[in-house]
């Protein structure tokens, strides 16, 4: 005899995800906003602090969109008049169900990634995004080979010049002395797993955010602090575990000593994975950290629903983050921004784009309930992202890296190495885009330009001219 199920719990407003985005959207539905800050929270402070958010940890198993209702994996219905769905994204791994293979993402895997690396010698790190750059600087103790496809480091956020910038920090020692954070976030406190078992592979916790290796003691076993080496423009093309490494009767690769003397001796060390890549190098290694991106995490939802999905795999949104299907919103990693964007904006899956999705969602499903127009709110109108990398200030404004500007665009740079590094986007005259990193004081100055859409051409070169404060021709 089947088991009765619990009776239909019923919400004006369902939200799915515990991430930035859902938190976001339940605080913002609440009608309480509060200053952003990420920090790890137990669930249990966002019902006290918000006494109409009921928060019930357990996974989605199927949407039924035509009914209004959703079901959870602990056998509940929930039924909804408006859904925001923000089940984020879940990484890319290069290679599913390898134990030398490590995904980091969400708070368990970067404390088992920092259980594995007390261990370590040697580790790779696959992958050229946020995640890697600041893993590639914070390793201390280990050596570490860093595979990219790019020609230079950090290419989602970086042109060449930046990179060569910032990659003198990399080969550098670092100064203790770190920038303050503090920022909050949600967890579900009575999840704290012993063990990876089977049952909960495919549980993917919340994104880590920008201070994700705060608390962190990132070191490895040998003494010393910095030794990285950068294989650039491959990918991986094949991972041997040891007994396969031997069967290959192929040679691995040393540790580079030396950046100028390409010659390299063949490593008589043992290691229980091998990777091989695209350039034919072979190296052995602890293990491999795969952070190569997220893909939208739509597959709970798309069984039985029409859904129109982006060319990223993501839930397509209009202008008002309404999915294709009616009373269904997304937010967040899960989404694609399907409206025309402003000249200035571009989807990155972001913490701050989370954050700003969020929050937008849940005033857009509370105007669609009243029956209230409201507007696309300002924060789609220019990209803007404060991030840190190696220790300095990063702020990217809208088309930072000329996105879809063609080659009808000019760069302005300005650099002091190891201080700061400025570039300008420009198009007839006029700014579209910048990247600061350093303690510039410029990025208000440059924000106002950018939306105002000043035609600049006058002010020449001077408009970066390290003697000229800029900021008191434009205030």
């Amino acid at each position: 005899m089947e088991a009765a199920r619990p009776p239909a719990t019923a919400g004006k407003f369902v939200v799915v995800g515990g991430g930035i985005a859902g938190v976001t959207c339940a605080e913002q539905v609440s009608k309480v906003l509060e200053e952003f800050d990420v920090e790890e929270q137990p669930s249990t402070m966002l019902e006290n602090r918000f006494p109409n958010i009921k928060v019930i940890e357990s996974e989605v198993k199927q949407l039924k969109s035509e009914e209004h209702c959703i079901l959870t994996e602990d056998g509940s219905e929930h039924v909804y008049k408006k859904l925001c769905l923000c089940a984020g994204a879940k990484p890319k791994l290069i290679c599913e169900g390898n134990p030398y293979v490590l995904g980091i993402r969400d708070t368990d895997s970067a404390q088992e990634f920092q259980k594995q690396l007390t261990k370590a010698k040697r580790i790779m790190i696959i992958g050229n995004g946020g995640i890697a750059l600041e893993l590639a600087y914070e390793i201390e103790g280990c050596e570490v080979i860093w595979a990219i496809k790019d020609k230079a480091i950090g290419n989602t956020f970086f042109d060449a010049g930046a990179a060569e910038f910032l990659t003198s920090k990399l080969i550098a020692e670092k100064p203790e002395a770190k920038i303050a954070h503090k920022r909050t976030r949600y967890t579900t406190e009575g999840r704290k797993k012993e063990a990876e078992t089977k049952a909960n592979v495919g549980h993917i916790g919340s994104a880590l955010g920008p201070d994700w290796h705060e608390g962190l003691n990132l070191k490895g076993t040998k003494e010393f602090s910095h030794k990285i080496h950068i294989e650039t423009m491959c990918e991986v093309k094949k991972i041997y575990l040891l007994k396969e490494f031997r069967f290959s009767k192929k040679n691995s690769l040393n540790f580079p000593r030396d950046h100028h003397n390409q010659s390299v001796t063949t490593d008589k060390e043992i290691w229980p994975v091998y990777v091989e890549l695209t350039n034919e190098k072979i190296y052995g290694c602890d293990f491999i950290v795969s952070a190569t991106g997220v893909t939208p995490n739509v597959e709970p939802f798309l069984c039985g629903n029409k859904f129109a999905l982006g060319e990223d795999g993501g839930l397509k949104v209009d202008d008002h983050m309404c999915t294709s299907l009616p009373d269904v919103y997304a937010a967040g990693d899960i989404c694609s921004a399907s409206w025309q964007p402003s000249p200035f904006w571009q989807q990155m899956r972001l913490w701050t784009q989370a954050r700003q999705m969020g929050w937008y969602a849940a005033k857009c499903m509370a105007a669609a309930t009243s029956g209230d127009s409201i507007d696309m709110d300002f924060s789609f109108e220019l990209f803007a992202h404060v991030t840190k990398f190696f220790n300095y200030k990063v702020v990217l404004l809208g088309k930072y890296n000329a996105q879809s500007l063609g080659s009808d665009h000019e760069l302005m740079l300005r650099c002091t190495k190891g201080q700061e590094y400025i570039k300008v986007v420009m198009q007839n005259g006029r700014m579209m885009g910048a990247v600061l990193i350093g303690e510039t004081d410029l990025e208000e100055t440059f924000e106002n330009l950018i939306l105002n859409q000043m035609n600049l051409s006058s002010y020449g070169e001077d408009l970066l001219d390290p003697n000229i404060d800029i900021e008191d021709y434009f205030d």
